[in-house]
């Protein structure tokens, strides 16, 4: 179960790209958080499309289509974008993740087989082969098959970075994993999954398929399992808001598409002008 190969090669496009273009990457990012300061959950259904036309725009060999709204209420699937490369025409799903640096939610585990298969081991698991035979259990096939693309910030030091979790080290250095009871301000117990130097890796959380989606499932930590991660920014980039645009959205909404079709027009020629800039030809 490794994971997905496409997923991969698409984060490693993405790294590369953003490491020749800093500026591109820095002004999008900057603009996702910025709606934070319209609404604390603005920015993570903004940066879903904001994303989709970054690829569009800016990735010669990808394109993408937001598909998020349908297919979540359908429940079909956790997965907002789905990606294109446009070279081998391989096609396949990502979720965005926006959260502020630390716990992070890689999936819900929407139909609630993680925990109950966790719940059939004793309350610690250790031993090469008890670990490999719970990856290897169809509970845990979604394990090395979720493509999260999570876009974090620390709001204090107005910092991002795009951290993407490597299930595939996980899976290779977990050497433990321990059921962990109610206490230190959870109601309900948790499995956490250590690698051979006690270090955290990522957990478990408790819930039955009627449980809260955003509070059960796997999850990881953004400061805690830090090892885990691939830094696609190389590490944290300072992002600053852009009030203008604040100016620009709250002035759209009570204008009419007149308005609207006259300053896309307008972005469109700054798109094509920073295109040009790095020398972009898409």
């Amino acid at each position: 179960m490794e994971q997905h190969g496409p997923y991969k090669d698409f984060t490693s496009r993405l790294k590369l790209l953003a490491s020749k273009y800093p500026d591109l990457i820095t002004t999008t990012l900057s603009n996702i958080f910025t709606m934070r300061l319209i609404g604390n959950k603005t920015h993570g259904d903004l940066a879903e499309i904001a994303i989709a036309e970054f690829i569009n725009q800016y990735m010669y060999d990808f394109r993408s289509i937001h598909v998020g709204k349908d297919l979540y209420r359908a429940k079909s699937r956790e997965e907002d974008i789905t990606i294109i490369n446009e070279v081998t025409k391989v096609e396949f799903p990502v979720s965005l993740k926006a959260y502020g640096d630390g716990p992070l939610q890689l999936s819900t585990d929407k139909y609630s087989r993680m925990f109950p298969r966790l719940q059939k081991e004793s309350a610690e698991v250790t031993g090469k082969e008890a670990i490999a035979a719970i990856f290897n259990d169809p509970a845990f096939e979604e394990f090395s098959h979720i493509n999260v693309l999570p876009l974090i910030y620390d709001e204090k030091k107005q910092r991002c970075n795009i951290l993407v979790f490597d299930y595939e080290r996980a899976r290779k250095q977990t050497g433990r994993i321990v059921r962990e009871n109610e206490g230190r301000g959870r109601k309900h117990p948790v499995y956490r999954f250590y690698d051979g130097n006690d270090d955290y890796v990522c957990e478990v959380r408790y819930g039955d398929a009627a449980a809260n989606a955003l509070q059960r499932g796997l999850w990881t930590n953004t400061k805690n399992g830090l090892k885990y991660f691939d830094s696609v920014t190389s590490g944290w980039i300072d992002y600053s808001h852009n009030k203008i645009l604040v100016q620009l959205f709250s002035h759209a909404l009570v204008s009419s598409s007149a308005g609207h079709e006259s300053a896309l027009g307008k972005i469109r020629e700054d798109i094509a002008r920073l295109k040009k800039t790095v020398g972009i030809a898409k």
